[in-house]
């Protein structure tokens, strides 16, 4: 097989499954590992992907990246609608109480499926966020007394940052908060690419009395340049597949309630 034909190959693999190893690539192309390092770095030098230690990871997976929350809402979006459903379902029937709904594209689908299920069960909620993109689906909803957080709005995903609302989430503790995560893996835990960003999930992690994590499985085994939160510090994970060991090994030994949408 010629170099422009590995490059090919190694380019599909990535986009199906957004990660490769470099062992893996030289027993499957039958060339030395000293190989698939030059060819790994000739398309890194192209952009086409990110080395990391042991292979490499798409370019859009790299531990800063962050894609704007108008493009995240429309990245797998019916599997978010899923997870925002079977998430808004452990709050159970009735539910009366506070709750914390982090920004981010999956939460955004919470907030949009909470009102439906409070409706629906004659429940109710003081809904509590720091992401004024989420806010207009909550205000008007019948069933819900909704509280923003303010602070510094970061653009690319329209939450409020900075020390004031780390402090104001620190003064809370609501009863539930559903968390979004860019990234889940056994040994890193949850991750995101900003560093202040990072600081506010913490405290709403910490603040709250029961944490569910939502993600697609697209977050799985990624991890970004700020962890936020071990696994042992969350109680469910709701997603659309299930976790690929070691996560799922991981999730279990800490003890985290796995739904599958």
């Amino acid at each position: 097989m010629y170099a422009t034909e590995r490059y090919d190959a190694i380019e599909r693999i990535l986009h199906a499954d957004g990660r490769l190893a470099v062992v893996d690539l030289a027993q499957r192309f039958d060339v030395t590992t000293e190989t698939v390092r030059r060819d790994l770095a000739e398309l890194e030098r192209r952009g086409a992907l990110t080395r990391v230690h042991g292979g490499a990871v798409a370019a859009a997976r790299s531990s800063i990246r962050e894609t704007a929350i108008g493009d995240r809402v429309r990245e797998h979006s019916e599997a978010k609608r899923s997870i925002a459903a079977r998430a808004v379902a452990t709050l159970g029937p009735g539910f009366r109480g506070s709750v914390f709904v982090d920004a981010g594209s999956t939460t955004a689908a919470v907030a949009a499926a909470l009102p439906l299920h409070l409706r629906d069960t004659a429940g109710s909620a003081r809904v509590v966020t720091h992401s004024i993109a989420l806010a207009p689906t909550l205000a008007d909803a019948d069933g819900i007394d909704l509280s923003i957080i303010g602070g510094h709005i970061r653009g690319v995903t329209a939450a409020a940052v900075g020390a004031a609302t780390v402090a104001a989430v620190s003064g809370l503790r609501p009863d539930v908060a559903f968390v979004g995560t860019n990234g889940l893996s056994a040994g890193f835990g949850l991750s995101t690419p900003d560093p202040e960003e990072a600081a506010v999930k913490t405290a709403i992690v910490e603040a709250a009395r029961r944490v569910v994590i939502v993600c697609d499985a697209s977050k799985f085994e990624r991890e970004l340049l700020v962890g936020f939160a071990p696994l042992s510090a969350i109680d469910a994970l709701v997603t659309d597949a299930p976790p690929p060991e070691p996560l799922a090994g991981a999730l279990a030994d800490a003890e985290v309630e796995v739904l599958i949408a």
